[in-house]
């Protein structure tokens, strides 16, 4: 059905996805660009709900990409850009340990110290009594380094003050559903609210910030050209023994896992190479990844995941399990087999105005930043 008195009024820009990226793009349409009327839509009652929020809240600095270098280089540049502008959501005041373990890595000891110094990421020898936290048989060897969590809860709350400071309207609660060229205008979009009322709105400009639903617009929106991996994950929450509370974890590079504080709940989460994705698709126009997510059956690996981990960190069997977040995560197919996690920051030609953006970790921002100015 229609909305009553269906809003008419053409904006400068209309950005799809009210995450971290969403937000952030929004406010520099408005702030770095000068553009007077920008929407921001989001189709959950709150910004920063869904993949921002369900994540490892991890800041990387570029440890954890040793088979890509230019992930791990824009990582380490990014890190203190991210710690300089939101501030208030950053936490640092843990310890952050690498260990390599002895058998099935796809990387040695020395060849991480190594890969470390050429991005010039810090890092230094763990003292005697954090490797004691692990076991010697498996572990080669173990590294003190420089990594950030982030608060998704402080971040959302940032995204809704500077939003509202800056007069960009925000819609939640709406999903962007098709997009085609007007005939007087550049660009229309039709939007459909929850309750089911549909509105049609003329831009110049749409950024397409959905993550994995990035290709779940009809009309003449055709999808991004770059394949895209679908998974449907667990990130379990954990309360950490006293012994563990204060570091974060990653036992690499193979089939091994990570624990991180985890700072809008107070606890740790536990992510694992093998357990914590549950299934995977190619994605394509047509099979909503939300509704898939939507039918699973969310079946929890937290034991599995346990029991592995703690043959490596005895004490994480001393941990609780209080519950998981499940949900999408979309790569690029192309950077499967080197862990790369590039931007995708695609201009739609059928579609002049209308560009596609992701972005696998939080700090590629920058990198999307950079791309904007380049293309305006």
């Amino acid at each position: 059905m229609a909305c009553e008195n269906p809003q008419s009024t053409d904006y400068d820009a209309v950005v799809i996805g009210g995450g971290f990226y969403g937000a952030t793009i929004a406010l520099y349409l408005a702030n770095q660009r000068g553009l007077k009327r920008v929407l921001l839509v989001e189709a959950e009652s709150a910004l920063l709900s869904r993949a921002s929020y369900n994540n490892q809240a991890r800041v990387h600095n570029g440890y954890h990409y040793p088979r890509s270098f230019t992930t791990a280089y824009r990582s380490r540049v990014n890190l203190p850009k991210f710690a300089r502008d939101w501030p208030q959501a950053i936490r640092q005041d843990f310890t952050k340990l690498y260990a390599i373990a002895r058998r099935n890595s796809k990387v040695t000891a020395k060849q991480f110290e190594r890969f470390c110094h050429s991005i010039d990421a810090p890092i230094s020898s763990a003292s005697p009594e954090l490797r004691a936290l692990f076991e010697p048989r498996l572990i080669e060897d173990v590294f003190l380094v420089q990594e950030y969590a982030f608060d998704t809860i402080k971040l959302a709350k940032w995204a809704e003050s500077e939003l509202s400071v800056s007069g960009i309207e925000v819609l939640c609660n709406t999903r962007a559903a098709k997009i085609f060229k007007g005939l007087s205008v550049p660009l229309n979009i039709v939007l459909k609210a929850t309750e089911g009322c549909e509105r049609l709105l003329s831009t110049r400009l749409i950024f397409n910030c959905t993550y994995s639903g990035l290709n779940q617009l009809s009309g003449g929106f055709c999808g991004v050209r770059s394949g895209l991996k679908q998974e449907i994950t667990e990130m379990p929450l954990m309360k950490m023994p006293d012994s563990l509370s204060g570091l974060g974890i990653t036992v690499m590079d193979g089939p091994f896992f990570s624990m991180m504080p985890f700072p809008a709940r107070g606890l740790h989460s536990l992510s694992h190479v093998r357990y914590t994705p549950h299934l995977h698709w190619t994605d394509q126009q047509g099979v909503d990844p939300y509704e898939k997510l939507g039918n699973y059956q969310k079946e929890s690996r937290v034991d599995r995941m346990i029991r592995d981990a703690g043959r490596y960190v005895p004490e994480i069997l001393k941990a609780e399990y209080r519950h998981s977040l499940f949900e999408i995560k979309t790569v690029l197919t192309r950077n499967e087999s080197d862990d790369g996690r590039p931007i995708l920051f695609e201009r739609h030609l059928e579609l002049p105005g209308c560009f596609s953006i992701l972005g696998g970790k939080i700090d590629n921002i920058y990198d999307v930043l950079e791309k904007m100015d380049e293309s305006f």
